[in-house]
């Protein structure tokens, strides 16, 4: 399909540059085959049945952002994905002053020897020393802001929290699943009250998921692989909430990515560890989920494929019109919506 269908006009002011306070005061657009209604997060009890079940991403964002010279450069990198126990596959800013075997200095006695840059512009970084390299990521890293927020405000404090979910848990991501910044405790227990079950699995997100899609067809784009995992007892408690009539409502999509990864062509979602580079455009048929909770998402981004996918081109351009109109908040701090194709 072409890349230019999934444009839209977004105005600036609508890039939210801080979470709601509290977390699921958040507004949410809910979306049932072509019906919208406008709620607030925590109402999403009110707007599923006994029996669902929510599947999260229990991800947690490390300090992935480096600042460091070599020699007399300036050099920054976003790590992405880690290839190794010490070496990071990274984004590098001012790469062309980098050169295969490099050493670079990234302050609080942290250095990395940059190898292997890839066709995709990225290099290999090889920490040094013996310490865990997440120990030296918190001594010289930063918060990973994505690009539309870091390029308005600088990252402070109140990110380190702001910035992850209450699920985070297994180290790895540099970028939030952001959906579920939206879930406090107590909607939690509002929603197991109303017999609403919830599920963890783990994919690490990856800074790909920032990358704007330089193709003009969506067959010619090739995503990043991000590493993750759902065990096997968790697969089969899965697997039992369709069997007895719930649904599964993935939260983020990264779980649906993940979810959808796992499921073979009968709809089963079996154990999975490793890599995924799926990639849902329209036409997809999905096995493994029956609605999502996400935020809105970038003009022209796999994500809004993704969810175009879902729903439908139309309905979602529809919906992203009247979030826009209605003053919803956009992007990884903003607002929600909860997509129910079937519903």
């Amino acid at each position: 399909m072409r890349v230019d269908l999934f444009d839209f006009d977004l105005p600036p002011e609508s890039i939210a540059l801080r979470p709601a306070s509290p977390r699921d005061s958040a507004r949410m657009l809910v979306v049932r085959g072509a019906e919208m209604a406008d709620r607030v997060m925590a109402d999403l009890a009110d707007e599923l049945r006994p029996g669902d079940c929510l599947v999260f991403n229990d991800t947690r964002v490390i300090p992935a952002q480096l600042e460091g010279v070599r020699g007399e450069a300036r050099i920054g990198a976003t790590l992405h994905k880690r290839e190794g126990v010490r070496a990071w596959r990274a984004f590098v800013r001012n790469a062309k002053r980098l050169r295969d075997g490099d050493r670079i200095a990234f302050g609080a006695d942290v250095f990395a020897i940059a190898s292997d840059r890839g066709e995709d512009g990225s290099w290999l970084l090889s920490f040094e020393g013996e310490e865990p390299v997440e120990l030296l990521l918190e001594r010289a890293g930063r918060m990973p802001l994505p690009p539309y927020i870091a390029a308005k405000r600088p990252t402070d404090a109140r990110d380190a929290d702001d910035y992850q979910t209450m699920f985070a848990n297994e180290p790895g991501a540099v970028a939030a699943p952001t959906a579920a910044l939206h879930f406090t405790p107590a909607l939690i227990e509002r929603l197991r009250a109303a017999g609403i079950a919830h599920e963890t699995l783990t994919l690490h997100v990856g800074a790909g998921t920032f990358l704007p899609v330089k193709a003009d067809d969506t067959i010619d784009h090739k995503m990043h692989a991000e590493w993750g995992r759902i065990d096997a007892a968790t697969a089969d408690r899965l697997n039992a909430v369709r069997a007895g009539g719930g649904r599964l409502i993935a939260v983020g999509t990264t779980s649906l990515r993940l979810l959808e990864s796992a499921a073979g062509e009968d709809n089963i979602i079996r154990p999975f560890e490793g890599d995924t580079s799926i990639f849902i455009t329209p036409g997809y048929r999905f096995r493994a989920i029956d609605g999502l909770v996400t935020n809105f998402h970038l003009p022209k981004s796999t994500l809004f494929m993704l969810v175009s996918s879902l729903m439908g081109l139309e309905t979602m351009q529809a919906a992203y019109a009247h979030a826009i109109g209605a003053g919803y908040r956009f992007y990884s701090y903003g607002d929600g919506s909860l997509l129910l194709p079937g519903a």
